[in-house]
């Protein structure tokens, strides 16, 4: 037992690692994209192409003063990045590995109640800061999030009623002939959109408007702050271009083609980014609650259907 526990500890710090600096290096791959997408270079100064620098970028923000508003909560200030982070990096513990990982049945439920977690931290960013913006982008982040949950909740459950279990090795047994996205096209361009807005990401970056929020609900953060928050947002961003190629682009993840899918959908988000301007904030509601989630239910009751009629059969 022991040994056990030895070994996942080492398994997930190892894991651990591996996701923040492959941030380190979206982060890079993010600004010399939009760079090229804006005609203009990237960055290119530091080192070999300017591989150092994201940790360049790093090492200068967590070197920095930590500013602590006045009048802020500073309890609930100081520790909601931590959380978010902490939040962030354990959702990657249902990571599906075969050896000394949690790669538990239910995965998708503890994904589910992790990102339901997040948003609290966020909201507690934007309050405890005792700042009118950033309470403002607290609350546009927690109502874009909640309404986005429920169409991500329902997409991810029509393919669990399909496959018929809660774990993520039944979604590469069942994508060996043919790939989810195939039959399901509408569901995953709709998945991927609230996969964009879950992570508050362009066109959905409500809770960080700079043009009419100053920076929404971190507006009171700087330096090591900062810097955690935007770490979270990130591994959000890998973990669920995971999800997506797992759950839709066949889920192989003992190949090395699936960490290629896994870029792609990464490059997409950026790419989207640089390409669609922000929507209206009651256009964004008025998409998830009339378009995503009439669709996500028409699937389910479709699934629903299919898996009966399969069962009656047998």
């Amino acid at each position: 037992m022991m040994y056990d526990l030895i070994m996942f500890i080492l398994n997930f710090f190892l894991l651990v690692v591996c996701v923040l600096i492959s941030v380190a290096f979206l982060t890079l791959l993010e600004r010399s994209v939009l760079g090229y997408i804006q005609i203009r270079k990237g960055p290119n100064s530091v080192g070999f192409l300017g591989i150092p620098q994201p940790f360049s970028d790093a090492i200068k923000l967590i070197c920095k003063e930590q500013p602590i508003p006045f009048m802020s909560n500073y309890f609930l200030y100081y520790f909601s990045p931590v959380f978010n982070l902490m939040i962030s990096l354990f959702i990657w513990s249902i990571f599906p590995y075969m050896t000394y990982m949690c790669s538990f049945s239910y995965g998708f439920l503890f994904f589910l109640c992790c990102t339901s977690l997040s948003v609290y931290t966020l909201m507690i960013a934007g309050w405890s800061s005792n700042s009118n913006y950033s309470l403002l982008g607290s609350l546009r982040s927690v109502a874009q999030t909640i309404s986005y949950e429920v169409s991500l909740a329902l997409i991810l459950l029509s393919l669990i009623l399909l496959i018929g279990s809660f774990n993520m090795f039944n979604f590469m047994n069942f994508q060996i002939y043919c790939w989810f996205i195939v039959f399901c096209f509408p569901l995953a361009l709709s998945f991927f959109a609230s996969c964009l807005a879950e992570t508050n990401r362009t066109p959905f970056d409500f809770a960080e408007g700079e043009s009419e929020l100053v920076s929404g609900f971190n507006i009171e953060y700087g330096a090591g702050g900062f810097t955690l928050i935007f770490l979270a947002e990130y591994t959000s961003i890998i973990f669920m271009s995971m999800l997506f190629s797992l759950v839709f682009l066949g889920g192989d993840f003992y190949s090395f083609i699936f960490f290629i899918k896994l870029s792609f959908v990464s490059f997409f988000f950026i790419w989207v980014r640089g390409t669609l301007p922000r929507f209206r904030y009651d256009k964004l509601m008025y998409l998830a609650w009339s378009s995503f989630l009439p669709l996500s239910l028409n699937f389910l009751f479709f699934f629903i259907g299919l898996s009966v009629m399969f069962f009656s059969m047998i």
